[in-house]
């Protein structure tokens, strides 16, 4: 079993890789089905484990870069181009401390607010957006309830309340 792993562990890395490659790029340009965040950061943590198992079975090589200049002054490129998204300030008075790409804090936001808030946004009222709620499976007791706490009161999450505004 361990051999099996060791032959697969560069080509499943190479596969993910790629994977990866291509999701980030199109998500980039906006390309692509919604599919593909979740792709790109599910099958990003599954590239982890061969890219262990790579590590594990190049161990010897890999410490050698170690050694030499290229691998010191790569990782330093590495680092000081990462914390140049690391160190930029991010939006506060968000939901969540900003931090996050702008569609999570607005979404955040709304789910935050309470439904007679919220239900302008769909160009209804809050008696038409409270009984599309409970259409939709949702217990409403109050128009001052946040679509978080409905959602929390009717056993599903803040994914399962987005995906069901966009049906309305």
């Amino acid at each position: 079993m361990k051999q099996l792993f060791m032959r697969y562990a560069t080509p499943l890395i190479f596969g993910f890789f790629l994977i990866s490659v291509i999701t980030g790029v199109a998500m980039y340009f906006d390309l692509g089905p919604r599919s593909f965040h979740s792709m790109h950061e599910i099958l990003g943590l599954v590239l982890v484990v061969p890219f262990v198992l790579h590590l594990w079975r190049n161990w010897r090589p890999v410490k050698n870069y170690f050694k030499h200049a290229p691998m010191m002054i790569s990782l330093a490129i590495a680092a000081v181009s990462a914390s140049f998204f690391l160190l930029q300030p991010t939006p506060e008075g968000g939901p969540n401390g900003g931090g996050r790409p702008a569609q999570f804090e607005i979404a955040a936001l709304i789910l935050s607010q309470p439904i007679a808030e919220v239900a302008p946004i769909f160009d209804m009222s809050t008696d038409d957006f409270t009984a599309a709620l409970s259409d939709g499976g949702y217990t409403v007791t109050s128009s001052d309830e946040t679509l978080t706490d409905i959602a929390a009161a009717s056993g599903k999450t803040e994914n399962d309340a987005q995906q069901f505004l966009l049906s309305i």
